[in-house]
């Protein structure tokens, strides 16, 4: 990372400028030592700078009633999203800042765009979303909002998750991507209502299994809404008791996290009768809207360190594929070379059992240098035929047997490298399939070290630079 000097009088213009900075030198480490690697074996459809150049993301999950876009237009300002209490949208929404809009003025949506241009547009980072496919499409869209809320970051709106609906009632695979847009989130909003804490068949899904595999635990804020529906003090305690025991099942974790307790004031205003006790129960608890909204508005913040994590994470599991092909290499190679010593070992005796053979039934005379030569020719041939035709249906058993016993090809003593493992194994056994295990172990020995460098001295030298900008 670049060396900076000690920072002037005007330490926000100072910071600013070198979060710039720092920023481009994280995305320009990223283009030019891991996308190439990334690319040619598979571990990335797409350039990995592709899913970080772009402004903070949220990503706002939660059943259909969940109150996702009732809270998405109080922030914004402006009735931006439908709301209601039935399903109302079945699209994925894109809602950033539209920095050609005039200030001033009530907010609005000033440009809406459909998901085609969205995938194809090289200014988002949405082009790894194309191979869900074009029913995906059609429900993928961008709202351009002059929200200043937005001036930093973007809000991605999401359907309603549902209890009995599958692949074939979407026409994609939802759980595919939410986790993509997981992955390039700085920050996952998981929202539930009192009607349904925990309980629907999707959201069950999103956090047993897409989550947790496609971004970190501390990036995931869990929200219980609409809590002004509850009738009660303790209706509340059940829902939340509720919500507790569900999350503490499916996440299998006996800590549970915080959950942010929030109701929207105007629903509260628009009720024509609303109970003494029942308000005086709310405004004792408090509303944790404005902490929540702080916590989206902070979400830049956290870009520096989510991009250093995406460096050390992507370095890391790289660098544990390249690993694995490098141990798979040396292995068929150490194979070859046996392979070819049993041939020699086997072929030459058949030949000179031949060769005698023929001796006594008198086919060949009695001149040993002739008898010898024969019986040499005989071995070669033999050996051409083990090289050319039987050397064909060992490599393949060996290559099935290791593709098999895959986990073979690299050392889990920790937890770490299981989490990497399971990540690049698909990666792994596609690529090897793909080749049939025949690719240079120069090449991607040169590869690997060219990895861990940026893993190990790049991943130093980026947190020491994030550590220079905490003090600032």
């Amino acid at each position: 990372m670049t060396k900076t000097e000690s920072p002037p009088g005007d330490i926000p213009m100072y910071r600013e400028n070198y979060i710039n900075a720092l920023r481009a030198e994280l995305l320009d480490l990223v283009e030019k030592e891991l996308t190439p690697v990334a690319l040619r074996y598979g571990y990335s459809e797409v350039p990995l700078e592709s899913n970080i150049k772009w402004r903070p993301q949220v990503l706002v999950l939660g059943n259909y009633s969940s109150g996702k876009s009732t809270l998405i237009n109080e922030f914004l300002g402006g009735n931006i999203q439908r709301t209601g209490q039935a399903p109302t949208d079945d699209s994925f929404t894109v809602i950033t800042f539209d920095e050609t809009a005039p200030s001033g003025g009530p907010v609005r949506v000033t440009e809406e765009r459909d998901g085609r241009f969205l995938l194809n547009d090289p200014e988002f980072p949405f082009e790894g979303l194309k191979k869900h496919g074009q029913r995906f499409a059609t429900h993928f869209r961008l709202k351009k909002v002059n929200s200043p809320f937005l001036r930093n970051l973007a809000l991605i709106d999401t359907p309603g998750m549902l209890d009995s609906i599958t692949e074939r009632d979407r026409g994609y695979n939802y759980q595919d991507v939410i986790g993509d847009l997981a992955q390039i989130a700085d920050l996952v909003l998981v929202m539930f209502d009192p009607h349904k804490a925990g309980t629907v068949r999707e959201a069950h899904i999103s956090l047993r299994d897409t989550l947790p595999t496609r971004t970190f635990d501390d990036r995931v804020l869990f929200v219980l809404n609409r809590i002004d529906e509850c009738t009660s003090l303790s209706d509340l305690l059940r829902v939340y008791g509720t919500l507790c025991w569900n999350l503490s099942q499916i996440t299998g974790r006996k800590d549970i996290p915080l959950i942010h307790l929030t109701y929207s004031p105007r629903a509260i205003n628009d009720k024509e009768e609303v109970d003494t006790c029942y308000s005086a129960y709310l405004t004792e608890l408090g509303n944790q809207r404005e902490e929540l909204k702080k916590a989206i508005a902070d979400a830049p913040r956290y870009r520096l360190d989510h991009l250093a994590t995406f460096i050390e994470t992507h370095g890391e599991r790289l660098a544990h594929l390249l690993e694995a092909l490098m141990v798979y290499r040396r292995k068929f190679i150490g194979f070859q070379i046996k392979n070819a010593l049993l041939g020699l070992v086997v072929c030459l005796p058949a030949g000179a059992g031949v060769s005698g053979l023929l001796s006594v039934y008198g086919v060949l005379t009695g001149d040993p240098i002739f008898n010898l030569a024969v019986g040499g020719g005989i071995g070669a041939l033999f050996f051409v035929l083990w090289m050319t035709l039987l050397r064909k249906f060992f490599v393949s058993r060996f290559h099935r047997r290791t593709l098999q016993a895959l986990d073979g090809l690299t050392p889990l003593e920790n937890q770490t490298r299981r989490d990497n493992w399971q990540a690049v194994r698909p990666l792994v056994d596609s690529f090897l399939k793909k080749t049939g295990g025949s690719y240079s172990l120069a090449s991607v020995r040169q590869e690997h070290s060219a990895v861990r460098k940026v893993f190990d001295r790049g991943a130093r030298e980026v947190r020491a630079a994030l550590n220079e900008l905490a003090r600032l």
